[in-house]
């Protein structure tokens, strides 16, 4: 195949003139919109080789970092979009004389009710990340370190003893954070639902040494009830001081966009 005979794909979108006007994305490649015609859909891509994008964990970083501000500065202009994942390529087909346009058209026409009914779902929602644990040996566990013995006998004691000693604090702190979390993670999650529409459990971005995870999720949320989400929160932290709350957001809605291209192999390289 030629050079830049395949468009990488970014979203997919509703047809709005003008919405990547200026945008710029993976090494600062110009993008554009490739009209569907007869959907009301339009894609957001650049022109590109018929290869995915390959590098060192750095570059791929910087990669998805600026394929996310490209998605995020055209989803705030739509309202409405489904955000691809990272390498989402359309090649042309020379065996049949199909360009990758064509292609492009042809899968998003193929899936249209789908494709135009998520985009009328997610329009005016967006995606805020919730991370909620608490700090063990803080608020919240009554005794772990009275349990200990005094501290004025530490000095008596071994090396050996003291090490043991801090190993069964330790491990109380940590049944009694586990047990606390388990106490509140339903009630959190409901309390939330009530100002969301959906929620996603998610794996914590990072552990935190010291913290155990009381709930990780991805939230879909109308842009009206942003306020709603972080005044939860706040009431959940002004009930239990040992919460520590990371709320993050708003974003394209990554989490809850579920049409994917399904094109084989030799159409779209993942």
């Amino acid at each position: 195949m030629t050079e830049d005979s395949a468009l990488y794909v970014y979203a997919l979108l509703p047809d709005r003139p003008g919405a990547a006007d200026g945008v710029t994305g993976l090494d600062g490649r110009r993008l554009r919109l490739v009209r569907v015609q007869g959907t009301g859909v339009a894609a957001l891509v650049h022109d590109a080789v018929p290869e995915p994008f390959q590098g060192d964990d750095d570059q791929v970083r910087r990669w998805v970092a600026e394929q996310s501000e490209a998605v995020t500065t055209v989803w705030e202009r739509t309202g409405s979009l489904l955000p691809m994942t990272f390498n989402v390529l359309v090649a042309a087909d020379t065996a049949s004389g199909r360009g990758a346009e064509q292609r492009l058209g042809d899968w998003v026409r193929d899936q249209r009710d789908a494709v135009t009914g998520q985009l009328d779902a997610l329009a005016g929602r967006c995606e805020l990340r919730v991370e909620v644990a608490l700090e063990r040996g803080t608020g919240g566990e009554p005794g772990a370190r009275a349990a200990d013995t005094p501290e004025s006998g530490d000095d008596r004691r071994s090396p050996g003893m003291r090490r043991l000693l801090a190993k069964q604090r330790e491990q109380r702190e940590k049944n009694t954070a586990g047990q606390l979390a388990d106490s509140l993670h339903a009630g959190l999650r409901r309390r939330l639902l009530s100002v969301a529409e959906d929620l996603r459990d998610r794996g914590p971005a990072q552990r935190v040494p010291g913290e155990t995870a009381v709930l990780s999720a991805a939230l879909l949320v109308r842009r009206e009830d942003i306020d709603a989400v972080g005044a939860v929160l706040s009431e959940a932290g002004a009930g239990e001081p040992a919460l520590r709350i990371r709320f993050l957001g708003p974003w394209p809605p990554y989490s809850f966009a579920e049409t994917r291209p399904h094109e084989p192999a030799d159409q779209a390289a993942r």
